[in-house]
């Protein structure tokens, strides 16, 4: 069985388009069909079907699905292994939103340098999510905020950086006292399912201040744009930059004692633990990162 017929049928359930997944592969979406179609044969089941304008796993396909995931792992794993500059094989490295752009890529940079041919297979995703994959065996890694209980054994966590909650507010409220602006003005909430967000909404029900919230949004990115038009004012992480170009926003700090972010790495103990520890040898080594 050829592999790429696996990867064509996982792309296509994950996206939901042989459209989508063709572009993906770089691929027409003929192609993609046949590869499925071949696999579907070799299976000796449909894998997928049309629901509407998308394209949806099969039972039978649902059933194979994670373990196509892994023959797929283990190919890449093999790959890499028959390199000499990764002994370890494919890292799988989860990463949040917020330092995908901002804390992670200098870390990359000075690990590449030690380890040119390292292969990573970095999945973006929010921290709850990415913890409960690190703690099930399918990232060995994640970039998340740092949990507020306890972690197994099995899980270890180290700090990469510090970012204190701040009031986003448009250019032209300048001068205003940030407890007013987050009583008065229309409000944009950071995602309340976020670990980041429940911390900005306890901060906000400690202080007693009910918000007229307008917006909630798990996308920091897109709530400093919505600031920056003008919609509302929002208390978020100052993240890591780079942010948005073009904005004109203020980032105004709450009274002392803030409540910081916490953004760290938690990985699992095992082999591949030596390349969490190198990871965080980087951020050692950076000018104004946090060290544990």
């Amino acid at each position: 069985m050829d592999t790429q017929f696996l990867q064509s049928f996982v792309m296509v359930v994950d996206c939901g388009s042989m459209a989508e997944a063709a572009r993906r592969l770089d691929l027409t979406p003929a192609a993609v069909a046949a590869r499925v179609k071949s696999l579907e044969e070799a299976m000796g089941a449909p894998l997928v079907r049309r629901a509407g304008r998308t394209v949806k796993a099969t039972e039978a396909g649902v059933r194979i699905l994670n373990h196509a995931r892994g023959v797929l792992r283990d190919v890449r794993n093999l790959q890499a292994l028959a390199t000499d500059d990764a002994p370890l094989g494919e890292w799988r490295l989860g990463v949040s939103a917020s330092a995908l752009t901002g804390l992670l890529p200098p870390l990359l940079r000075g690990l590449y340098d030690k380890h040119p041919k390292l292969a990573v297979y970095m999945e973006p995703g929010n921290s709850g999510s990415l913890y409960q994959r690190v703690t099930g065996g399918l990232l060995d890694a994640a970039v998340i905020v740092e949990p507020q209980f306890t972690l197994p054994k099995s899980c270890a966590w180290e700090l990469l950086a510090e970012e204190p909650l701040c009031l986003l507010a448009p250019a032209a409220m300048v001068g205003r006292d940030p407890l007013d602006l987050l009583a008065s003005e229309p409000f944009i909430r950071y995602d309340r399912t976020m670990w980041g967000g429940r911390m900005a909404d306890a901060w906000l029900r400690e202080h007693q201040i009910q918000p007229q919230e307008r917006i909630e949004i798990d996308a920091l990115n897109a709530i400093a744009v919505f600031v920056h038009q003008g919609l509302g004012v929002a208390l978020v992480p100052d993240w890591t930059p780079p942010w948005p170009e073009g904005l004109h926003v203020l980032r105004i700090p709450l009274p002392p004692p803030a409540p910081v972010r916490r953004m760290g790495l938690v990985w699992t103990e095992g082999p591949k633990a030596a390349l969490a520890r190198a990871l965080l040898a980087q951020s050692h080594r950076l000018p104004g990162r946090a060290a544990a």
